[in-house]
């Protein structure tokens, strides 16, 4: 019998799809326990994993025993996480495996929660019909739903909103720590019971200045600062916190040198030009000041030749500029926040 440490690597280094895994599982189980599995399953899933199961031609009894472990540890953090939270799910894997494969286990299960954790249509679903559907919903409703999506589909959300009622959904968000599974169950029958709403058990941590943040960098411009004044005028406090955690255009003035470079590396000239076009003097100064005597001069020629541009336009340019350096920095290339005195080599 092979080793708890064996069956981990193994089980790390599988290729399978999730349907591939699936499909062994009920394998493994038999054909009575795959029955109950696929019972549970809707007839198109039941479909795909019987196709999987079909083609499966030829099963090393290694690469079976690898899902079959992936499927236990993903079964005791998920029993462990419903019934005490992450850190009680961190104790129990921490004493059945090594640390490290504990942190291993408990990241992979966490992410399949959220990537399967409901919503999925409002997800791909078109931003105004979402709030043409929010439209007579109470704002905490809204607000619980919207912390929940991505950053990006909760600002498009949120842009088709009046902005006063936009800006009270983003107070509440703002001020959300934790969500129960009773509220998030009121919220499904608010919206039917076609929203794919999964509810888990435990509360799930949701909202807080963080995601306003987010969501408001990509929504730079007149709604933008309209909704950080709301928010000031009901709590100054929290208004100072989601500004601090936010990263605008002119902030690209604070970054390290290598930041900056490594910024101007992906954009080309047409969208710094009408980015700029609504930039400081100090930002601009700092920009050329990154480039090559040619650049710096194609830059300015390119300037001159957009003459006067609509602020709209400029907005949507620099927008696009920051959503590149948020992607530049979950990717670990660049650091916001630091200066060149902060960083070491």
């Amino acid at each position: 019998m092979r080793s708890n440490t064996a069956f981990a690597t193994l089980a790390d280094e599988q290729s399978f799809t999730g349907r591939q895994k699936a499909a062994i599982l009920c394998m493994a189980l038999g054909a009575e326990g795959a029955a109950k599995i696929t019972q549970k399953l809707s007839p198109e899933e039941a479909e795909a994993i019987s196709f999987e199961i079909a083609r499966m031609d030829r099963l090393a009894p290694e690469e079976a025993e690898g899902v079959l472990l992936e499927w236990i540890e993903t079964s005791v953090a998920s029993q462990a996480l419903n019934s005490g939270g992450v850190d009680y799910a961190r104790e129990i894997l921490e004493k059945a495996f090594t640390t490290t494969k504990a942190q291993q286990i408990l990241k992979r299960v966490v992410s399949q929660l959220a990537d399967s954790s409901g919503l999925r249509r409002l997800r791909n679903a078109d931003p105004q019909q979402v709030a043409t559907m929010f439209r007579n919903e109470h704002p905490q409703t809204v607000a619980m739903i919207l912390a929940h999506l991505m950053p990006q589909q909760a600002a498009a959300v949120l842009k088709e909103i009046d902005p006063s009622h936009a800006a009270d959904i983003a107070f509440r968000m703002a001020k959300m720590e934790k969500v129960s599974p009773e509220m998030l169950q009121l919220i499904e029958k608010s919206l039917g019971t076609d929203t794919d709403l999964n509810i888990q058990q435990g509360m799930s941590a949701a909202g807080g200045p963080a995601a306003v943040a987010a969501v408001l960098n990509l929504m730079q411009g007149t709604m933008e600062k309209e909704i950080l004044a709301q928010v000031a005028a009901r709590d100054l406090t929290l208004s100072e916190q989601i500004k601090h955690l936010m990263f605008v255009f002119e902030d690209v003035v604070g970054l390290d040198d290598r930041s900056v470079q490594r910024i101007l590396r992906d954009l080309d000239n047409k969208t710094l030009a009408l980015a700029l076009k609504g930039a400081s003097a100090e930002l601009r100064t700092r920009i050329i000041g990154q480039m090559s005597q040619r650049a710096s001069q194609a830059l300015a020629d390119e300037m001159e030749m957009l003459g006067p541009v609509r602020m709209r336009d400029v907005e949507a340019a620099q927008m696009g500029v920051v959503a590149q350096i948020r992607t530049l920095e979950e990717a670990g290339e660049i650091v916001l926040g630091a200066s060149a005195d902060d960083l070491v080599a």
